[in-house]
């Protein structure tokens, strides 16, 4: 089992199409997560996408977008081991990996947030998504 082993999910108001766009760009990874290197192993489309991660840790990461009603479950995992020197993992004390979790798991949903407040902006509850999609009217 990874030292590292983060699992998060917020729901977007905000079509999987366009949230996709926020992780698509590499210009934009080192702005969401500073201290890993990302390198691309599946990008998904409007599904997300999957990394390999290297810098203060060593593992994968992904972004799934799932469709879900009117907008968008954004889906994180990250799963990984410190670095050590040469860049290989290492092992750390159980409570320092604890917090380490709990840090990123933290940091999951501030990157949620505040694309959740950015892209949802201006749309008042339980009105269309942002973007432009509405809800199906059920008979």
């Amino acid at each position: 089992m990874p030292t590292v082993d983060v699992v998060d999910e917020a729901f977007l108001a905000v079509p999987r199409a366009r949230v996709a766009v926020e992780f698509a760009d590499p210009r934009t990874w080192p702005a969401l997560w500073p201290d890993l290197r990302l390198e691309l192993v599946a990008d998904r489309g409007d599904e997300g996408v999957r990394w390999t991660v290297g810098g203060a840790l060593t593992g994968s990461m992904e972004v799934w977008l799932e469709a879900v009603l009117d907008g968008t479950v954004v889906h994180y995992y990250l799963r990984a081991d410190p670095t050590g020197p040469g860049g290989l993992p290492t092992t750390w004390p159980r409570r320092r990996a604890t917090a380490e979790s709990q840090r990123r798991q933290r940091a999951a949903k501030r990157i949620a947030f505040a694309l959740k407040a950015r892209l949802e902006a201006g749309r008042a509850p339980g009105e269309p998504p942002a973007g432009g999609a509405g809800t199906a009217e059920l008979t």
